[in-house]
Order: C-alpha cells, then sequence, then structure tokens
C-alpha cells in the first residue's frame, strides 16, 4: 500500500452521468413491459459516486473526467460541486451527450442498468495530465472502467510508480489487459463482473475465495469480492476474511459499490488495515441502498462510524 499522507486527497478518473430510473413492482422479463410506479432523474456515475462518498466521509476528493455539451452537463457538475467534490480538472466535451445510464429498479430494489457512456467515453490527454499534476499530493487514484481502459491503464502505472494506491473497480465490464493487474493495490469487483474476470460463477464465499487468488495472482495487491447480501471477502495474500453484511432493509442497490469503495478508500488513506477498510465499505454500501438515488444516497462519515460501532 502507499504511504499515508498527512492530509490525503483523493482522485476519481471515472464516469458522470445523469442517471434515468423507473421503479416498479417488477422488472419486466424479455419482450414484456410493465406499468412502473415512479420515474426519477439523478446524478450518477460510478467514478462521480465515489467521489462523492469521499468528499462526504470528510477528506478532499476531486473528480476527473468530461461531460457533455447537452442540458445534464452543467447540473452535473454543480451537483458534484455542492458535495465538497474539486471540479477543476471535468471538461466539456462539444457535441457530445453527457453520461447516462438508463436504470429499472424492481421490488426489493434490484436493478437493471443500460448505460452510454457519452462523454465519458472522450476522456484523454488532459485528463491523464490533470492526474499527474495532482498525484503529488494524492493517497489514492480511483479508477473505474467508465472511461477509456488504456487512459485507466496508463493512470495506473504512472500512480503506482509515484507510491500511490491504484483502487480499481471493474465495471461496467470490459477485458482488462493482463499487465493492469500489476499496477492496482486493491480491486472490487461484484460477483458479476468478478465472474467475467476469472470465468467461473462467483455466488458464495468459497468461489469468492478463489477468484481473489486468481486475481492475486495475476499481480494485484489485494482482492475484495463484493456479494451483495452476503458481505464482502477479501485477500491479501497473506491473510484473508469475510465481512458480513449489516443487516438493513434495502431500498435501491444501485451505486451500493460506489459507496463501498469510496469508504473504504477513504479508511486506507487513512492508516486502516485492509480488513477494518473493508468493514467501513460494507457499512458505506449498506446505508447507501436504504436511500433512493445513486450521489444522493452517498452517505456522510457520521453515519458510517455510528454503523460500525
Amino acid at each position: 500500500m502507499a504511504t499515508v499522507r498527512s492530509r490525503p486527497l483523493i482522485l476519481s478518473l471515472g464516469g458522470i452521468n445523469m442517471d434515468l430510473v423507473t421503479f416498479s413492482d417488477r422488472l419486466p422479463a424479455d419482450g414484456e413491459t410493465v406499468v412502473g410506479r415512479q420515474f426519477v432523474t439523478y446524478a450518477g456515475g460510478k467514478g462521480a459516486n465515489q467521489a462523492v462518498t469521499v468528499a462526504r466521509m470528510g477528506v478532499r476528493s476531486a473528480m476527473v473526467g468530461r461531460v457533455g455539451d447537452d442540458m445534464f452537463g452543467p447540473e452535473l457538475v454543480e451537483l458534484l460541486q455542492s458535495a465538497g467534490v474539486e471540479t477543476g480538472a471535468v471538461g466539456v466535451s462539444e457535441y457530445v451527450s453527457s453520461g447516462i445510464a438508463v436504470i429499472s429498479v424492481g421490488e426489493g430494489g434490484q436493478n437493471r442498468i443500460v448505460q452510454v457512456l457519452g462523454a465519458n467515453d472522450t476522456c484523454g490527454e488532459a485528463e491523464f495530465d490533470a492526474i499527474a499534476g495532482l498525484l503529488p499530493e494524492a493517497s489514492a487514484v480511483m479508477l473505474q472502467l467508465e472511461v477509456s481502459v488504456d487512459l485507466s491503464l496508463r493512470v495506473a502505472e504512472l500512480a503506482a510508480s509515484q507510491g500511490v494506491s491504484v483502487i480499481l473497480d471493474p465495471g461496467p465490464v470490459r477485458p482488462v489487459p493482463a499487465e493492469f493487474y500489476r499496477h492496482i493495490s486493491v480491486i472490487t469487483p461484484n460477483e458479476t463482473e468478478a465472474e467475467a474476470l476469472v470465468g467461473h460463477p462467483v455466488s458464495d464465499l468459497d468461489a469468492a475465495a478463489r477468484a481473489a487468488g486468481e486475481l492475486l495472482n495475476r499481480g494485484v495487491g489485494a482482492a475484495v469480492i463484493k456479494l451483495g447480501a452476503l458481505g464482502a471477502y477479501w485477500s491479501d495474500g497473506n491473510d484473508s476474511g469475510h465481512v458480513p453484511p449489516f443487516p438493513v432493509a434495502a431500498v435501491d442497490t444501485v451505486a451500493a459499490g460506489d459507496a463501498f469503495n469510496g469508504a473504504m478508500a477513504v479508511a486506507l488513506s487513512e492508516g486502516c488495515e485492509l480488513p477494518e477498510a473493508v468493514r467501513w465499505g460494507c457499512a458505506a454500501g449498506a446505508l447507501a441502498v436504504t436511500q433512493v438515488g445513486a450521489q444522493d444516497s452517498m452517505p456522510g462519515r457520521d453515519a458510517v462510524v455510528e454503523m460500525l460501532l
């Protein structure tokens, strides 16, 4: 792990989206139409959600990414700023839509998501340069796969070379180059993402342990498998363990994994060992599912600390 900075700055390079969300009693089967109960829009994007979580946990947070020149772009930037996220490295791409996620939420909070990357997919040299300029102040860089995998790989290589922790949330599912793994301090797939990475189902603790072992063999420093209602499994090659879930009534599971990553990154940057940092992540993820929304549901530090008691 990287050296802990006295005043951590956590960078997030990733997606900034406007989420268009329907709620219904159940999700439709293929070819079926169901009547929904509610439609809402809210700010999301894995990178932006994680940046908001870091800010709400009381740690300096900077977002690196892009929005489109459509009606959503200014609002997305303003919402990040209102959450306390630094947005000086958020650019605007002309003639491109902002990132959009169309989300269907059914009974119990389960969801299906179709994502249009839009401006997120135009990130490139400007974002790399922005990250490079901020790295000397940073304790961690949070990456997702909502921007170019090649860009994320270059950032991971640069951050690792400077002793800055690299936390990869490998979603949405995309192929990950073999050389990427050796620059990753902590990889945090959920069950679906882990299955895509290792090629076998990851639906219980034994399967999670096997998946974590395979990811460690590829060169990551630690693997944390997010298992939803089963909590999380972690391994760093020397030790491993399971953090059980915090019991809550789920309303909307959107962005729970982002709350997990943001809180875990904060705990690691403040010097917590991995098992305790995973507990912070599980607590934040549990709190997130009790609220509707993406950025709106990211918990604050006081709530997370109370959950941990």
